[in-house]
């Protein structure tokens, strides 16, 4: 893989050195977890103006919180994602983290990455329901099983939404997704 530009923003210093150790070369800015403080995101602004900066926090509650406050300071920010099930710690006692992903899964998580420009916002609450991703008792895991297919993550569904339009994902793609999870595929939502 080609040195990355864009200075990565991740969660921790643990974080950081995992993507060291699997990529070599590479700059980040920590938000120290959910700690995150205006000095702190005036220097993720100031990184996006001179080199960019590619949003990677975790696949959970906080790294989701975290790339929600991110994305709304710095809205042209790329984003890449690393699944749920690629993040488990070897230990039933840990939490998910970048720190825990194999070499493979981030490069490809970092090779995907999604960019917001010229995106027009074409699907609708209504259509999340249509979908079955939101507003009934299935949403949750077919959400889940979307958001890995599509590599957009994981999130609850107002959010879910948002990643949609702003990835702008095609309706074959969103639909083809949906259908295979109809179709009972060997998804395992570890």
């Amino acid at each position: 893989m080609k040195k990355i530009k864009e200075i990565i923003v991740v969660e921790g210093k643990s974080d950081t050195n995992r993507l060291k150790d699997c990529l070599g070369e590479v700059d980040t800015i920590e938000t120290r977890g959910s700690a995150l403080n205006e000095e702190t995101i005036q220097r993720i602004k100031k990184a996006q103006l001179d080199r960019g900066v590619i949003i990677f926090t975790d696949p959970d509650f906080n790294g989701n919180r975290l790339r929600t406050i991110i994305q709304k300071v710095v809205p042209d920010a790329k984003q890449a994602f690393l699944p749920r099930n690629k993040a488990v710690p070897k230990k039933s006692d840990g939490s998910l983290g970048i720190e825990h992903a194999r070499d493979e899964d981030i490069k490809k998580a970092l090779a995907d990455v999604y960019s917001t420009k010229d995106l027009e916002n074409k699907y609708t609450n209504a259509d999340m329901i249509d979908l079955g991703l939101s507003g009934n008792a299935k949403s949750s895991k077919r959400r889940e099983f979307v958001g890995l297919e599509l590599e957009i993550g994981y999130t609850n569904a107002k959010q879910f939404l948002n990643r949609l339009n702003m990835f702008n994902v095609s309706p074959d793609d969103l639909i083809a997704a949906v259908k295979k999870f109809d179709k009972g595929s060997s998804y395992d939502s570890k």
